[in-house]
């Protein structure tokens, strides 16, 4: 039986979830279907990629990933305050915006709303986090 090698395209149903278990992605959703994806080429997460690394057809796996292994630390040097005036009135806490960056759009959360100044995060919103995605490999081509 074939096993899932570095340079294989693969087609896999996942759920992605926190140590909590809340639920952060899943392919199962109705309507969506399953990840495809060409390894060996960073279009996934280092860790994501290698626990797929030995699957066969039809297997499932749970994998976790530490957070260096997926979207990396939180990164302090991506979080800052900007006047209030700079954001669009009624943003909440937790409210994503895109703003620019040096390179071109970056997306940003909005973590803190004070009198005269907002705090926002550039981290990627699973940066820091452990992931535990339940695996099912639907093909391997």
């Amino acid at each position: 039986m074939k096993t899932i090698q570095d340079s294989d395209s693969v087609s896999v149903n996942y759920t992605g979830r926190l140590e909590d278990g809340s639920v952060f992605d899943t392919s199962l959703t109705e309507g969506r279907e399953p990840l495809k994806a060409k390894l060996g080429q960073g279009q996934l997460i280092k860790g994501f990629e290698s626990g797929l690394i030995g699957m066969t057809i039809g297997e499932k796996r749970t994998i976790e990933i530490p957070c260096e292994d997926a979207y990396g630390d939180v990164n302090e040097m991506l979080v800052s305050e900007i006047a209030k005036e700079q954001v669009p009135e009624n943003v909440s806490v937790g409210d994503m915006l895109q703003g620019m960056g040096p390179n071109g759009p970056i997306n940003v959360r909005i973590v803190e709303i004070n009198e005269s100044t907002v705090k926002i995060d550039a981290n990627h919103p699973l940066a820091g986090k452990k992931l535990i995605f339940d695996l099912e490999v639907v093909s391997i081509d």
